[in-house]
């Protein structure tokens, strides 16, 4: 990060004494746990991707904790989010439960180690949108939870404080942050600050990031929408006494396929040949990808599906197979959106999109087609940079008002549906008949296996 930060300035020619203040956007279920007085890790950090608590998930459920870590959190226990991550590395790592009962143990958010090291180890905070997705904090109160620390055995102590996304939360340490002492004015998430990136500030206003998951956030204003078909409810930023809520579907694989068809099955050299592989034929042939490598998010949530590729046949070529996997990430992202705004009951006229694969007009037509709106793409390719920036120069006094920042949003492009009725329905009929063949594969098996 620090490397980064170095060669923007320098590439930039912005000169120190121009920089107002520092924002973080960060990776949000990931955590990490370091020691106090060092900084130094304790562990290697739990990524969000990691399914290793999916048996302690479906424990709860099975004991009927999941209502009540719904109502408080706006979550599903699912091995996604945070809390499952803490109370098993507690249980299984002797270093983190050592360092827990001494006193020096600090578990957080990424947003929350890179803060504490940037301030030479002054300031242990996080942000309302971080701490929303971790399963121990209540979005309604804005306090971490008694009876949610209770269920995963997460001691209050290690947690940090929790502060409005927009905030000053201290001052870079010169000897650590290239000789400067900047304030860090914002803080977010990285879906939470892209939405505020792609100045999403009005109720229903909304937006999709594909990058190697995909997430869909709908701002649902100071109004917290409780999904009952797999959404989920999270804090989508604080400003000031002001805290409103977003309704979030969270797709685990569509950039990472990509990797996967040019690492693992060697069909594409370089991740931007997939989109002129996939022009080469007009349709998909009837081939569909459902790409559950880690399991189904939203809004299936299952931890034990798996990827499939269905509809193949002695015609389908690498080309149909490209195709599929471009038309995957628009399927994932109608399934998460019709949900999305009948639950909010909010107009939805356009969809905001950003990430690598949003520079494809083959998916950004294919997902105006498929969802029957209109798409349009952000000129800024990195809205979780901006975002941070925003919330950032927010309080710093660079911009007076999110008006003010609505204003600077442009698009580079944008993309109308042209696809007749009778055919977005039947193609989507077919890739949810495939979903299906996924939902549940790993268990199945499992079961399938003891009664051989």
């Amino acid at each position: 990060m620090l490397a980064v930060a170095d060669q923007v300035m320098r590439e930039a020619e912005v000169p120190a004494a121009e920089i107002y203040a520092v924002g973080l956007a960060n990776q949000r279920e990931t955590i990490v746990f370091w020691d106090r007085q060092s900084g130094k890790p304790i562990n290697r950090a739990i990524v969000w991707q990691c399914r290793r608590t999916a048996e302690m998930c479906r424990l709860l459920k099975e004991d009927g904790y999941e209502e009540m870590v719904r109502l408080k959190t706006g979550l599903l226990l699912d091995p996604y989010f945070s809390g499952t991550k803490i109370r098993w590395a507690m249980e299984n790592i002797p270093a983190v439960s050592k360092a827990a009962e001494e006193g020096n143990l600090a578990c957080g958010t990424v947003d929350s180690y890179l803060l504490f090291r940037l301030t030479g180890g002054k300031v242990f905070a996080t942000d309302y949108t971080n701490a929303s997705r971790t399963l121990l904090y209540n979005i309604h109160t804005l306090q971490w939870d008694a009876d949610l620390l209770k269920l995963f055995k997460v001691p209050a102590g290690v947690l940090p404080a929790v502060m409005p996304s927009s905030y000053h939360f201290g001052y870079t340490d010169p000897d650590v942050f290239l000789g400067l002492s900047l304030a860090v004015g914002g803080m977010a998430g990285d879906q939470q600050a892209a939405l505020f990136g792609q100045a999403c500030y009005r109720a229903g206003m909304s937006k999709n990031t594909y990058g190697t998951g995909s997430f869909l956030l709908m701002n649902t204003g100071p109004k917290a929408v409780r999904s009952k078909q797999g959404l989920l409810t999270t804090i989508a930023w604080g400003i000031n006494d002001q805290v409103e809520y977003a309704l979030e579907g969270s797709i685990f694989i569509t950039g990472a396929a990509v990797q996967w068809l040019r690492d693992g099955l060697g069909l594409i050299g370089k991740t931007a040949e997939l989109e002129g592989l996939a022009g080469k034929v007009d349709n998909n042939g009837g081939v569909y990808f459902v790409p559950a490598f880690a399991g189904l998010g939203a809004p299936y949530w299952d931890p034990y599906a798996r990827g499939l590729l269905i509809g193949i046949t002695g015609g389908t070529s690498g080309a149909h197979v490209a195709r599929a996997v471009i038309e995957a990430m628009a399927y994932q992202t109608r399934d998460v959106l019709e949900i999305m705004y009948r639950e909010a009951d909010l107009p939805l006229k356009e969809l905001r999109v950003d990430g690598g694969a949003s520079v494809m007009d083959l998916l950004l037509q294919f997902q105006a087609d498929i969802t029957n709106i209109l798409v349009r793409r952000a000129a800024t390719f990195d809205t979780t940079a901006l975002g941070a920036a925003y919330l950032a120069g927010l309080s710093s006094g660079v911009w007076n008002s999110q008006d003010e920042l609505a204003e600077r949003w442009q698009q580079s492009a944008y993309f109308e549906p042209q696809m007749a009725e009778g055919t977005r329905q039947e193609l989507y009929q077919k890739w949810y008949k495939a979903v299906n063949c996924s939902l549940g594969w790993a268990e199945n098996e499992n079961s399938n296996s003891d009664q051989l």
